[in-house]
């Protein structure tokens, strides 16, 4: 079983079949000998097999009916390159906290590493800044629903793209980390930047989820930091509400810094990156590359070809392999345009080839 298949198994040992973590990975290895190393497998299994490994005829019966309930969910067997789409949900004023995440989502997909290898993308170098910190922060900051995840990676992204332009000087101004913010105001660190936050404190991203759902995105902290090789977080992870990227920028062209500094409550909210927004963007600045030699173009139908949301989902997906050295290893599969001025903005191929190689690399880090 490959290292990457582990945080999927164990993410379903103690998310969807609710066994504790500390079972779920001392029985990883057994279920990897008895070649169950995927829910879809455990689903075709029988109780017998599992009852000889769990030990425990009602963890096994949990074990097993949790792999079929996902089985049934997906449509699919695990080993079919075709990705699954699923419809996501019409969202208007009354929809709940899950129902707004869920229409978030990227859809899952189950493609190969060989096929995956053969997939050329074309885009320019913030949509996929914003696709390695989206995968990222899913590891170093697990306790954020997607919502949160779309908002802050989009403003690294902007803060990023504001610095770029001054130091091109294609805008007037402050880099974006000069840029005054109200007092009080907190930040985190997203891939080496500070990113200025405010807190959720009112909303769950859970609220309104069924109790039979399959919540399949979310990762729980203690299995993403076995993945990362960290121990869990027990203080700021454990507490830290959701949170939103605040718009910086979007505060300057306001008078919302002048009300604070004056120690007066602003007149209206403050500037968000919206996560809407953010998915909107990556999906509309990364396409498939048309090409019909047989190295580059892979074998799906031609209506996933067409889809952006997959293209999305399939660069997800290769990134979602590293770690959270992320930030140089973007470096080394950005897309190479010319220098200055005349870049701003140029498109150009990244082969996920590439970014699978990675994990080959003994020093990711180096820089490139």
């Amino acid at each position: 079983m490959s290292s990457a298949q582990v945080p999927a198994l164990l993410r379903f040992l103690s998310q969807d079949a609710k066994v504790s973590l500390a079972v779920a990975m001392a029985k990883v290895p057994e279920l990897q000998k008895a070649n169950l190393a995927s829910s879809d497998k455990i689903s075709k299994s029988d109780l017998n097999t599992l009852e000889g490994i769990f030990s425990d005829t009602k963890v096994a019966k949990q074990v097993l009916n949790a792999a079929k309930r996902v089985a049934k969910k997906r449509g699919a067997p695990s080993d079919n390159s075709t990705p699954t789409k699923k419809k996501r949900a019409q969202i208007g004023p009354e929809s709940t906290p899950f129902e707004i995440e869920t229409s978030l989502r990227f859809p899952s997909s189950s493609i190969n590493d060989d096929e995956l290898r053969k997939v050329i993308i074309v885009t320019n170098r913030a949509p996929l800044v914003l696709a390695f910190a989206l995968s990222v922060l899913k590891y170093t900051r697990p306790e954020q629903p997607i919502s949160s995840r779309l908002s802050l990676a989009q403003a690294l992204v902007s803060a990023n793209s504001r610095t770029k332009a001054v130091s091109l000087g294609i805008e007037r101004g402050e880099p974006a980390e000069q840029e005054r913010l109200p007092e009080g105001h907190p930040a985190i660190k997203v891939l080496g930047r500070e990113i200025p936050v405010l807190k959720r404190w009112d909303y769950d991203p859970r609220e309104g989820q069924p109790d039979d759902s399959l919540d399949e995105q979310a990762e729980p902290a203690e299995v993403a930091s076995e993945f990362l090789g960290t121990k869990a977080s027990g203080d700021e992870s454990d507490r830290m509400p959701p949170l939103w990227g605040l718009d910086p920028e979007a505060l300057q062209n306001s008078n919302l810094n002048t009300a604070a500094e004056t120690d007066k409550k602003p007149t209206k909210a403050l500037p968000i990156h919206t996560p809407q927004a953010a998915r909107s963007y990556i999906i509309r600045s990364i396409s498939l590359l048309k090409n019909d030699g047989p190295e580059t173009k892979p074998k799906l139908t031609s209506a996933v070809d067409d889809d952006k949301e997959m293209c999305v989902s399939y660069l997800l997906h290769a990134i979602d392999s590293l770690d959270k050295r992320a930030w140089f290893w973007y470096l080394k599969v950005r897309p190479d345009v010319q220098t200055g001025v005349q870049g701003w903005g140029e498109k150009g191929q990244v082969k996920l080839a590439h970014i699978i190689n990675l994990r080959k690399t003994p020093d990711a880090s180096a820089s490139s």
